[in-house]
């Protein structure tokens, strides 16, 4: 996929207020630690995850997307009487129907005519929702977007340290381990045609996207209800982590050659990346196997834990408000999800 007129002109986000440590979550693990003599610190040293950010409790999520919104409206001096579409694209969601979507945008004050819809993706979704917006722009049918998510890891934390407790064994803390790096926050980026007349400093111009899946791997990361009794559900997650690391990253490898060899880039080219967030681990795999240094990839995980759809966009704009992104360099969003799905954007900043 190629792009000739799409900007990314905010990414504007809100983290959650409350700080949770690795060892504030591994001390409610006590009992399973000491049955099986695992050494307090293993969370922190297994992933690089020093501490996340979760939101109070019964905070709704549309709250948090309208914040990064109206944050990045005001930014841009955007009149939303441009925006051709607002899609949410967390994998958190108010509820079933109406879309998410659709009460960020009334609280947005949006017209009619604008497209209003949610998109799901796993740790994709924002992506997803970044290139449906442009495919629309590319097309001539709008002129401006915004995507927004929010993600809360509060609740499937608690139940997963919860049935951790309850199922004491090991298989059952190295399928839980994944879900305890969770963090919460969200982002809104608005997306132009770069022919409005707006305030924002930025414009990122989107070249190019790459995106290749292996579907066969859908079971290796879930996250869902199952049934624990006659009508009655509880939300689960589980990750066989080793196994997704190792086809995650082959998938990353075959969609890294199809992107540049699309962009016509070689490896050198590539000025910075922002990858998604998960943990150390994956950080050092991705970037060996795709011949990336680390001194070109801008990390957050320690401080913010995986943010699932948010992790992507909110490290960019860290990124940039720190300098590390450079007016005219060529960058590359790399996002890796359950599914398994990889997509990679193409940026000149």
């Amino acid at each position: 996929m190629k792009y000739s007129r799409v900007f990314i002109n905010s990414l504007a986000y809100e983290l959650a207020p409350e700080i949770v440590s690795s060892s504030a979550l591994e001390s409610r693990l006590t009992p399973l630690y000491q049955k099986y003599r695992i050494p307090m610190g293993q969370l922190s040293a297994l992933t690089g995850i020093v501490e996340r950010r979760w939101w109070p409790k019964e905070h709704v999520l549309s709250d948090g997307a309208i914040v990064a919104a109206q944050k990045a409206i005001a930014e841009t001096n955007i009149d939303v009487a441009d925006l051709g579409a607002v899609v949410y694209t967390g994998v958190c969601r108010d509820q079933h129907e109406p879309a998410t979507a659709c009460r960020i945008a009334a609280k947005l004050g949006v017209l009619k005519d604008t497209a209003i819809y949610d998109i799901s993706n796993a740790c994709l979704g924002v992506l997803s929702g970044i290139l449906d917006i442009a495919n629309r722009i590319e097309l001539g049918q709008i002129k401006a977007g915004l995507v927004v998510s929010c993600e809360s890891a509060r609740h499937i934390v608690d139940v997963t340290i919860e049935d951790m407790l309850a199922d004491p064994t090991m298989q059952n803390y190295a399928r839980s381990l994944a879900t305890l790096t969770g963090g919460s926050g969200a982002v809104a980026v608005l997306i132009t045609d770069g022919t409005l007349a707006l305030t924002s400093e930025r414009s990122h111009q989107l070249l190019s996207a790459s995106h290749l899946s292996a579907p066969e791997h859908n079971n290796l990361c879930q996250w869902g209800l199952k049934e624990v009794g006659p009508q009655l559900f509880r939300e689960f997650m589980r990750t066989d982590a080793v196994s997704l690391l190792k086809e995650g990253v082959m998938l990353a490898k075959d969609t890294w050659e199809h992107f540049l060899q699309q962009q016509q880039w070689v490896v050198e080219q590539v000025d910075k990346v922002i990858c998604h967030q998960v943990g150390a681990a994956n950080q050092k795999q991705v970037l060996t196997a795709l011949n990336i240094p680390a001194e070109k990839e801008f990390p957050t995980f320690q401080k913010l834990g995986n943010m699932g759809t948010v992790s992507l966009p909110v490290t960019a704009a860290m990124a940039h408000d720190q300098g590390f992104l450079q007016k005219g360099d060529n960058v590359s969003f790399l996002g890796i999800g359950s599914g398994l799905n990889c997509m990679m954007l193409g940026l000149k900043w």
